[in-house]
């Protein structure tokens, strides 16, 4: 096809403003799908992404649509995620579009995410076009969103589509603004082949799957090709296109968006962002890839049957192919045997990795409480990067801790400013920007310790503003920062999986916190049980399980009391020999119930 007529684009928004529902409709509009196969959200494929109703994983789609003007276009549609976690995702996408749709509710305007994504693709030097979504419903404000988009992103808001993605409302008239206001790819056919690895996958029965946009050139079946990053060479066995169902096809040419398969066992053999070319007539100059994104929040992952540490390991790696701003790297713990330390960029994404595993591999785990990671500078003058609190040093040994910070914005109504500064105030914010949007909406930003937002900040944003607030971050730096080490003893012996790093500020509420739950959580036994919160060697909170007692003298009735003194004593040198030489087994839902923050 004429590369004049193809449009790559995709669509960006905040979570829940009708993407995935959007881009049903424009499958239905172009005839992508059978009446039969009619479902909703039918780009988001994974049994996760339908239950939790958000998409985690692009999705792409090749549609062809017959214009107003009598031409037939072929439009490659990529389906993106809207929640902050994924913004990799995102980011991957606009690599591989000239355009994108901006998709805002018309009920709540422009959100803290709709301005992240939109000004990302700005940067990508992407041609927008404005889609106000949910016009069906009471209380939309089409005037005021149109403002707002203007405003915000200097955009010409008037050939601004108005849809309702639930009816079909107005569909159409997004497919011609797609085909009139979005360019065609700059490729040249002719040009030496340069392909974009944008992601992939495994198959068990044809092994690595690659997604590929063509920039330059074409690629044919049966070409020798070489990744130019691996420096890798493979012949093409298959290549393909999504329509949305997988279709093999002779050839992709610049432009087009496809899928290849090469026989490519080793899944260390191929990286997203890597540039695919011809190994007879190879490109010059590679493709400009995707940064190497840093993970920012860490934890353990464990089997909790030690036979599966094979199968853990094999599922990390599959995992990674297709998700690689997902780390991991062996370590072990005392209490929870062999496992990996993984590498996250928030707790959404730290929960989804954790279900994956569950779903798709079969695999029972268990997870040490998240963290970020910390910057150390020992007394010695070493800089050592922590993300273990099994690896931090002793205080004596440190000189100075820094801690991840990020820039938050969030977007609230103007009644629940108050609970919202006073929340941010108690994670140790420092309040850099507030600007009313509109007389009902108020924009705040803050600069926050990233180990505050991991655990239960955006619940507690969402309960201060009914529901309402919307927030968005991206990493700002490190500050020195009054940090200690939680030590948590059972009976005396530190447990390495239940240590956590904490401000010295919060360490005794946290070790309350702890300690109450695994009293609850570890089953009484023969003996007393100490469970303390300690800093270093000083102890902080402690909770004691009392042991299980036989009633020895229950057959001892009148008498002198001294006989029953005697069996009480005996009893209780009983259960000191056996606090000397017994161990306390600690449930797993003992480690779960101290992942969840109140």
């Amino acid at each position: 096809m004429n590369s004049n007529l193809i449009r790559n684009f995709c669509i960006i928004a905040h979570v829940d403003h009708g993407k995935s529902t959007l881009a049903d409709r424009l499958l239905d509009a172009t005839g992508a799908i059978q009446e039969r196969e009619k479902k909703s959200q039918f780009l988001d494929n994974m049994e996760l992404e339908r239950e939790r109703g958000i998409t985690i994983k692009a999705q792409t789609v090749r549609l062809n649509y017959k214009a107003s003007d009598g031409l037939t276009y072929q439009l490659n549609l990529i389906d993106t995620p809207g929640h902050v976690d994924f913004r990799y995702e995102v980011s991957r996408s606009l690599a591989a579009c000239e355009g994108a749709l901006l998709v805002v509710d018309a009920t709540q305007g422009i959100q803290a995410q709709t301005v992240a994504n939109a000004f990302e693709a700005l940067d990508h030097k992407l041609a927008l076009v404005p889609v106000i979504n949910k016009i069906d419903l009471p209380g939309i404000d089409i005037n005021g969103c149109v403002n707002q988009i203007e405003e915000t992103f200097g955009l010409d808001a008037s050939h601004t589509c108005l849809t309702s993605a639930k009816t079909g409302q107005g569909v159409n008239e997004v497919l011609e603004a797609i085909v009139k206001y979005l360019p065609p790819p700059r490729g040249r056919v002719e040009a030496p082949l340069r392909a974009l690895l944008i992601d992939s996958w495994f198959d068990n029965y044809q092994g690595v799957v690659c997604l590929l946009r063509i920039v330059d050139g074409e690629l044919k079946k049966g070409m020798h090709i070489l990744m130019m990053n691996m420096n890798k060479t493979h012949e093409v066995l298959k290549l393909g296109i999504f329509d949305p169902h997988p279709v093999e096809v002779t050839e992709l040419k610049a432009g087009d968006v496809g899928f290849l398969i090469a026989g490519i066992r080793e899944l260390r053999d191929t990286k997203i962002g890597d540039t695919v070319t011809n190994m007879e007539k190879p490109s010059g100059a590679p493709l400009p890839g995707f940064k190497d994104i840093k993970p920012i929040v860490f934890a353990g992952i464990y089997p909790t049957d030690p036979g599966q540490y094979e199968a853990l390991r094999d599922a990390l790696m599959k995992l990674k192919l297709n998700d690689s701003s997902f780390t991991y790297e062996p370590e072990t713990s005392l209490a929870l045997g062999f496992g990996f330390r993984c590498g996250f960029l928030g707790s959404l994404h730290l929960e989804i990795i954790m279900e994956r595993l569950e779903r798709e591999y079969s695999l029972k785990l268990i997870s040490t409480a998240p963290t970020v990671g910390y910057q150390v500078m020992t007394t010695e003058g070493a800089v050592k990067t922590i993300s273990n609190p099994a690896d931090f040093p002793e205080s004596q040994h440190i000189e100075v801790i820094e801690e991840p910070y990020a820039i938050v914005t969030i977007i609230t109504p103007a009644d629940s400013v108050g609970a919202v500064l006073k929340l941010c105030q108690e994670r140790r914010g420092e309040q850099q920007h507030m600007e009313y949007l509109t007389k009902e909406r108020v924009r705040i930003q803050y600069l926050l310790p990233f180990s505050e937002l991991i655990f239960d900040f955006h619940d507690m944003l969402k309960s201060c503003s009914k529901g309402f607030a919307t927030l968005d971050y991206e990493l700002h730096g490190y500050k020195e920062g009054a940090l200690v080490k939680l030590n948590i003893l059972i009976n005396g012996d530190p447990i390495d999986a239940l240590s956590v790093i904490v401000h010295r500020d919060n360490a005794y509420n946290r070790g309350r916190e702890i300690v109450g739950k695994l009293r609850s959580e570890i089953p009484r036994q023969q003996y007393e049980i100490a469970i303390q919160a300690a800093i270093g060697n000083k102890p902080i909170a402690r909770e004691t399980i009392k042991p299980v007692r036989k009633n020895v003298t229950a057959k001892c009735y009148g008498g002198d009391v001294t006989r029953k003194r005697k069996l009480l004593e005996k009893q209780k040198e009983g259960k000191k020999r056996m606090k000397m030489v017994g161990s306390v087994e600690i449930p797993q839902e003992a480690f779960l119930s101290v992942l969840k923050k109140n």
